[in-house]
Formats: structure tokens, sequence, C-alpha cells
């Protein structure tokens, strides 16, 4: 009986020596957890605090006005430019293509020159326009007449005066217009190819004074009204175009043909006494 007892209170002590475990810090039930604040915040609410701190802020009155709200610059202020933080804009500076230096220059083992053909190797190549031997582009396409095609038919011939500048060049009555003169008074500056050129008075304005006006050519306009104003003109003989001496030879002959014509019809024409 007494071996029966002992054996039922074993159990009973390891209950005693599992009650006395050590006590922890917790205290209480479930009710009262509590989660504690992490110390390391995740990544995306670090980049969402830094655009909003990157974004200006906007001021808008309490007041209704039909002005939009007004966007107030942020309070850090721009550094400023020195020696030491000068530099290009990104982007604006490239580091030259470095042809022939292998894979890693990032042309291929080619250099972007291709495997084979004119255009790979070295020299000078082809030059530019060239086609292959067809009519290149710039000889297919039709070409412009005159000034616009760089010809001679569209450059000046004359050197241009209007009325109204040797109204306001202060001519006197009886002096003379010509090439020599508007130069000594400043009105014309020929250079270049100018100083070849005749002069041409055009009709651009009215002239009170008469003068003696000395030219290559007058427009219709400016005879008309120089011959109002009384001026006398003179139109200069221009430069002989060079002729062959044959057409020269043919030229004179025609000349005296049409002279003997003339001298004939009005031989023709006066009545007989």
């Amino acid at each position: 009986m007494a071996s029966l007892l002992s054996l039922s209170s074993a159990p009973l002590t390891r209950l005693a020596v599992v009650s006395n475990h050590p006590s922890s810090s917790f205290k209480g039930g479930s009710g009262s957890l509590r989660a504690r604040p992490c110390l390391f915040p995740p990544a995306k609410l670090i980049q969402l605090k830094s655009r909003q701190r990157q974004k200006p802020t906007l001021v808008v009155s309490g007041k209704a006005s039909s002005s939009p709200a007004v966007e107030q610059p942020s309070s850090s202020s721009p550094a400023r430019f020195r020696l030491d933080n000068l530099g290009p804009q990104p982007g604006s500076r490239k580091k030259a293509k470095r042809k022939g230096r292998g894979h890693s220059a990032g042309q291929g083992g080619s250099c972007g020159f291709g495997m084979r053909g004119q255009k790979s190797r070295s020299g000078p190549g082809v030059m530019r326009g060239f086609e292959g031997g067809q009519m290149p582009l710039y000889r297919r396409i039709p070409k412009l007449r005159g000034i616009a095609g760089g010809m001679h038919a569209g450059l000046p011939k004359y050197v241009p005066v209007n009325l109204k500048h040797i109204e306001a060049a202060g001519f006197q009555e009886g002096d003379e217009v010509s090439l020599e003169t508007l130069k000594s008074k400043g009105l014309i500056n020929p250079s270049g190819r100018e100083r070849k050129l005749p002069l041409k008075i055009l009709g651009d304005g009215e002239l009170s004074v008469k003068l003696t006006v000395k030219a290559r050519a007058f427009s219709a306009a400016a005879k008309e009204k120089l011959e109002a104003a009384g001026c006398s003109l003179t139109v200069l003989p221009g430069r002989k175009k060079w002729v062959k001496p044959s057409v020269a030879k043919n030229l004179a002959r025609a000349e005296e043909y049409f002279a003997r014509k003339r001298a004939a019809s009005a031989a023709a024409s006066e009545p007989s006494t």
C-alpha cells in the first residue's frame, strides 16, 4: 500500500516542478497585446516623403478670387555658381566614337562599316553624291536660270538712282548730274563689280530744279518728269559688244545698204522743182 502511494506521488512532484518555471515579462491576456513601431521604415515610404518635400507649396487665400493659386518656391535656396561647381549640362558632352578598338567600343567586330565593299575599306572612300555610276541627283534635277541659278543674267546692269535722291542731294540749277558728281556728293558709293556699271535714272520722286543729266539709261517715268522740269537729258553711249570681224563686216554692209535706201526714199518723197 505504501508502494502504491509512493508511485502516485511521483507525477505530482513533476507537476510541481513544471509549475515552478521562471516567470516571463508578459502579463495579461491577448487583449493587452500591442505592436511595437518598426525602427526601419520601408523604402517606398522614404521615396514618397522625399517627393513631398520637393513639391512646391501652394498658397491659396481664403477669399474667392479669379486669379489662380500662386506657386511659392521651395524654402531651400539654390547653390551659387562658383568655379568649383561649374560644369556642363548633363547630356551636352558625349565621348567620341572610338572606331577600330575592339568589341568594347560598341560597334562590333567590323566597327560599323560592314563586312565587305568599297565603303568598308580604308582610304578616302567615295565622293559626296556618288550613286555608283548612275546619273546622280544633283545632275538629274533641272537648273534655274538667272541669279537664282548663279548665272550672269540676273546680275544688275546699272547703278540706279531715283529723282528723290537727286533732289535731296542739293544740286543747284544748271548743275550737271553724272556718275562722277553723284560720287562726289556721296549719294552713291559703288564697290566691287558695281564700279564698272553705268548710271540709270529712275522716276521715284519729283525734281524742282533744271539740271543737265547724263546717264546711260532713263526709265520712262524719269524721262517724262525730267522733261517736264526742263532738264536736258544726255544718253551716254554704251560699250560696244565685241563681234567677230566677219560679222562686223556684214553689219557695216547692211548699214550702208539701208542708208542708201533711206536716201533714195527721201529723194523720191521730195517734190520735183
